[in-house]
């Protein structure tokens, strides 16, 4: 039988005391962290989700013997008188480490089992699997409380900002129907119309379209969305975005939106960042960055360089420019110095990206090296290394064929070379909105074009007499908001004529009977007077885990699945009775 809280009330949380409670009376409640049992003194660290604070347990006091049995884990009570710490036992690391409580009274609320493993910051404490096994015991943990802290913040400065600007936030249904694009929906089979199914929304496209067309003129939501696809560290099946529409919108009336909201969100970890961000159109992106997400914040622009090989009998070059490709590369300066080793690494990244091969150049006081010497010619390689603005101490990466290849090539190469040289500082952003993306792509599987972003992209006006024609030369009315090599954020300007965007269904592949059958309800609903409109979406969890310096969204998910969409912790997905099956007709 464990102690009872009784009328016990905390006065102040484990982080809050300091020099100027010297004196008081206070009660603390909280977790053991730690404990020092030196014989006649017993040292105890009580943790909440605040802070910790140190106790102290003397010699003959009635308490001793409990303090001595206490491990940790255990839920305590503690009541006592702050004091001064001794000079030589401060603590600088610790908020609360100019002072320590002497105990008056101590309960034992409960005992804890011994932990899987500790509770603590230490980087390697346990697997992945085991945190998530013991997610509350995981949670526990100072650094991911701070995370839970910081995403709570966050998400109180965006309704702030949003309702200062007018948005109303609505709900939208989470059963929904199956859409034809995008990742695999989640199915929910419907006990009441067998043979149906409901579909878990990817995101409220749809409806927040529908609450333009209904007049609400401002909408947003902080809204939960899945997809049934396979995961990577920024991704899971359930994530939560930023949901925001509006009528009568321009490009331009979202990014003045959403860039005043960024330095709301930035000034939480207070960080102020100029405005307005770069903007940068998606060629561009593919071109210099191979990546229409480029990362900013290192340089190392890739260069188009073909006409320095414009003579060349190099066959790999020649035989990219010959079928209508280039040789593009990137200066990494002061990279003369890497050794043979870092130089194949590089040709070996290059190839599991998908090209033949990485020719390398530098300067050397007897002339050019590189292993394209003798087949590209020393004028030539010389006439790159100029054209790309490489001194003496740098190193000239350079890959051919078509031309974007050559670019996505490069990019990732750009990023491994940056991650190498530190360049991708944890604390530095950099935004930049990619605009004028395709408004089409090739499928390759199905033989048919598909909608980049969704098939509710507006398409560039003076591209719509092109959508069946030429789909893959129109252009959408899309933007991406890129931080750090990451999209964060997701929107465009929609269709608002029912004509269009039974023309783009169309361009899909999608035929008047399917779109009627998919879409009906929206486009009848098109027809009674849409406004023009449009919105972005932002990916929640992966602004706060930027902002706190973390590698993946799992970190400030409170119950994160893992890469196998499986819940360690719960053990979902897991089989469900035959009475449940039959009561959704999926069992006979």
């Amino acid at each position: 039988m464990f102690d009872q809280l009784g009328e016990w009330t905390r006065t102040d949380t484990c982080g809050a005391l300091r020099a100027s409670d010297i004196g008081r009376e206070v009660t603390l409640l909280g977790w053991v962290h730690r404990v020092r049992d030196l014989g006649a003194l017993v040292f105890l660290d009580v943790r909440d989700r605040y802070g910790l604070t140190q106790i102290v347990v003397q010699e003959g006091h009635a308490f001793l013997d409990t303090a001595k049995h206490l491990r940790a884990e255990f839920v305590v009570a503690v009541r006592g008188v702050v004091r001064a710490r001794a000079p030589e036992a401060l603590n600088p690391r610790m908020a609360t480490g100019e002072v320590e409580v002497a105990v008056a009274e101590l309960r034992v609320l409960n005992e804890a089992a011994v932990p899987p493993f500790q509770i603590s910051d230490e980087a390697a404490l346990a697997s992945d699997d085991l945190r998530l096994r013991y997610r509350y015991l995981d949670l526990r943990r100072p650094k991911l409380q701070a995370n839970l802290g910081l995403r709570h913040r966050v998400t109180m400065a965006v309704r702030r900002y949003f309702d200062e600007q007018g948005f109303w936030e609505i709900e939208t249904p989470v059963l929904g129907k199956s859409t034809p694009e995008g990742a695999r929906d989640y199915l929910v089979p419907s006990r009441v119309h067998p043979g149906e199914y409901y579909a878990l929304p990817q995101s409220p496209q749809i409806f927040k379209q529908l609450l333009m067309i209904a007049g609400t003129d401002r909408y947003f939501q902080i809204v939960k969305c899945f997809r049934d696809e396979d995961l990577r560290a920024d991704r899971q099946p359930e994530f939560t975005q930023v949901d925001v529409e509006m009528s009568f919108a321009r490009p331009q009336l979202v990014f003045d939106l959403i860039e005043p909201l960024m330095q709301q969100v930035f000034r939480v970890i207070g960080r102020e960042i100029p405005t307005p961000f770069r903007r940068m159109r998606y060629a561009e992106a593919m071109a210099r960055y191979g990546s229409d997400k480029p990362d900013l914040r290192c340089g190392l622009e890739i260069q188009d360089l073909s006409a320095a090989f414009a003579e060349t009998t190099f066959t790999p070059f020649r035989d990219a420019l010959a079928a209508g490709g280039a040789v593009r590369g990137f200066v990494v300066p002061g990279g003369a110095k890497y050794s043979r080793k870092q130089l194949d690494t590089l040709t070996e990244q290059a190839r599991q990206a998908g090209a033949s091969g990485l020719v390398w150049v530098r300067q050397a006081e007897d002339g050019v090296k590189s292993p394209a010497l003798k087949g590209a010619g020393e004028a030539a390689l010389r006439l790159a290394l100029e054209r790309a603005g490489a001194a003496a101490q740098d190193l000239l990466l350079l890959a051919a064929g078509a031309a974007d290849q050559a670019s996505k090539v490069l990019g990732q190469l750009r990023l491994a070379v940056a991650r190498g040289e530190g360049l991708l500082k944890p604390d530095t952003f950099a935004f930049t909105w990619v605009t004028d993306f395709p408004m089409f792509e090739w499928d390759e599987d199905e033989k048919r074009f598909s909608a980049m972003h969704h098939p509710f992209t507006s398409p560039v006006p003076e591209d719509v007499a092109r959508v069946e024609s030429d789909p893959g030369s129109v252009r959408a009315q899309a933007y991406d908001l890129v931080l750090n090599g990451s999209e964060i954020g997701g929107g465009s300007i929609r269709i608002h004529d029912a004509s269009v965007q039974a023309r783009v269904f169309k361009a899909i592949g999608l035929t008047d009977e399917e779109a009627k059958h998919r879409f009906g309800f929206f486009l009848q609903a098109l027809s009674y007077g849409t406004p023009p409109h449009g919105g972005i979406a932002l990916g929640l969890d992966r602004i706060v885990a930027i902002l706190a310096g973390e590698s993946s969204i799992r970190e400030v998910i409170a119950f994160p699945k893992t890469a196998a969409a499986v819940d360690q912790m719960t053990g979902a997905p897991t089989e469900v009775d035959d009475r449940q099956l039959r009561e959704l007709h999926l069992k006979k």
